[in-house]
């Protein structure tokens, strides 16, 4: 007797047919917003060139002197003759308007009347809003930090509530937190309220991406689970350049905010129809559950219901009947032998793939553009690399792919620690194709790591790694302020990490063309073609 598994009835109703479609369509639209604020720093937190504020000081004595002479005779200059940005003379000097002195050898104090802002490019962001600037310049830095521990904290919150309360809950959850915190930062009144609310929408956000993900992949067959995954992926890079052009045409920083959060309102109101992973309702014992929505998606897709004795046999079939009671948590993950292998080598992976995408992002030579058309380009650089993985995971398999394209990420970093900095144009070539490289890497790992992980604790599983992930984002810019120390130490530490990311997947078993496994037993025992 053939043994019924959940992937021969998601064949039965159709897999991938209009009601998967939708699924995607309704989960992935509201995931263009994630870059918008992962990235939101850029645009919000820059600090135009600026100067120290000296209106306050002329009372009367610079008479008809134009504004270029008053910043003479008060504000020494940097080398490319540029006021500097943090520093005034004690006193003006007149005798500077006919350069017979150097005003190197001036006597400075530090701004006391606060500064003037270049508006040329942007109008308004929270550091000239808050004066984040000299010695209080690293807390934009900070906040962008500060967002990020939100998410990785939030990773770990939301995955265990998915796995024990369920995908749709998780989901709803997260999108509520992220709507409410997200609207309320573009409304603070100081930096400290900014960064806290800054913290709770990252939080949010964690639960919007691993619910989306995995509620995406357990409605599909395994024939489209990659095509899913890309697909998935893109919506990062339109959201990408969406948000290039925003900043763009919206100056003021409080309103971009609100704007990118916007969508995530319209999702709440379609959250109503996205349907309970039927998958996690079966593992979980939750069987009436789970025929209703196997029924609704029959339905939707033009196929006959299920019988109910098919549904209960592959219950039965998965194994689950004495622990359908049992809440897992991430200690499971660690319990088993070849769970907790599983576990640190995606989590190590994890971590060196962020640290590796974001320290090339980072340190990227621009084109000689302005920012917003740079950081467009950036964007649309990812695109042919995840097009490409669509390709060619399901050729050369997941493992294979995985590997190759960490490996060759580092290969490029490596040769352009080589490449002397006069071959500017060798040196963005190499860079654009490691960074292409790096993208295809996180577009494969998207895939692979849900794959990976049983049922039972998928979502802890990506909670895990999504917080390891994080944790090598939060990093990246430490990592690169070591040039301090040596100029090439940055580029020897991310390319030595990715080179060891690189050979891990080996260690992992090959996914492709193989049912998900549904409890920690099956990944236990080898995987079967379906």
């Amino acid at each position: 007797m053939v043994k019924v598994t959940f992937e021969s009835i998601l064949e039965d109703i159709n897999g991938f047919g209009p009601f998967q479609i939708t699924i995607i369509i309704l989960l992935y639209t509201p995931r263009m917003v994630l870059p918008g604020h992962f990235l939101l720093n850029n645009f919000i937190g820059a600090l135009p060139p600026h100067h120290c504020d000296i209106s306050t000081l002329d009372n009367g004595q610079f008479g008809n002197l134009t504004e270029q002479q008053r910043l003479t005779v008060n504000i020494p200059v940097q080398e490319d003759g540029s006021p500097k940005s943090c520093e005034m003379f004690a006193e003006p000097h007149f005798q500077l308007l006919a350069n017979i002195s150097n005003s190197s050898d001036l006597p400075t104090v530090q701004c006391g009347s606060g500064w003037v802002y270049d508006n040329s490019t942007f109008t308004s962001t929270m550091a000239m809003e808050w004066d984040l600037v000299c010695d209080r310049k690293s807390l934009t830095k900070t906040s962008t930090t500060i967002f990020f521990t939100g998410v990785m904290i939030g990773s770990v919150a939301f995955g265990y509530v998915s796995d024990r309360y369920g995908r749709r809950l998780s989901l709803f959850s997260s999108y509520f937190v992220a709507v409410v915190f997200g609207f309320s930062s573009a409304l603070a009144n100081s930096f400290i309220l900014f960064a806290v609310l800054r913290f709770l929408t990252g939080f949010g956000l964690a639960g919007i991406i691993i619910s989306t993900i995995v509620l995406s992949l357990e409605w599909v067959n395994i024939g489209h689970r990659s095509f899913s995954s890309v697909i998935g992926s893109l919506t990062w890079s339109i959201g990408n350049m969406l948000l290039a052009g925003l900043a763009l045409l919206i100056k003021d920083w409080r309103m971009l905010v609100m704007t990118i959060t916007a969508p995530l309102g319209l999702a709440l109101l379609t959250w109503w129809w996205i349907p309970e992973s039927a998958r996690w309702l079966l593992v979980n014992g939750q069987v009436e559950r789970a025929k209703f929505y196997l029924d609704r998606c029959a339905k939707f897709n033009k196929r006959p219901k299920l019988s109910p004795d098919l549904i209960l046999e592959t219950f039965s079939n998965m194994e689950i009947t004495e622990r359908q009671n049992r809440n897992y948590s991430y200690l499971d993950l660690f319990k088993s032998l070849k769970l907790r292998k599983l576990a640190v080598v995606t989590g190590t992976m994890w971590f060196g793939i962020a640290l590796t995408y974001y320290g090339i992002s980072l340190n990227v030579s621009g084109f000689g553009l302005n920012m917003y058309l740079t950081h467009f380009i950036y964007a649309a650089i990812e695109v042919p690399a995840k097009l490409v993985t669509h390709c060619l995971v399901n050729i050369v398999g997941r493992r294979r792919y995985q590997a190759a394209t960490i490996l060759l990420t580092g290969v490029c970093i490596a040769i352009n620690m080589f490449v002397p900095t006069g071959l500017w144009l060798v040196r963005v070539v190499v860079a654009t194709l490691g960074k292409g490289l790096s993208e295809a890497s996180v577009t494969a790992f998207y895939l692979y790591t849900p794959e990976l992980y049983p049922t039972v604790v998928r979502q802890n599983g990506l909670g895990f790694t999504c917080f390891m992930c994080r944790l090598g984002v939060s990093l990246a810019p430490v990592t690169l302020l070591l040039e301090d120390v040596w100029t090439p130490l940055p580029q020897f530490i991310i390319c030595s990490i990715t080179i060891v990311c690189g050979l891990l997947p080996l260690l992992l078993p090959e996914t492709l063309n193989k049912k998900l496994p549904e409890t920690i037993e099956d990944i236990e025992k080898p995987r079967t073609v379906n």
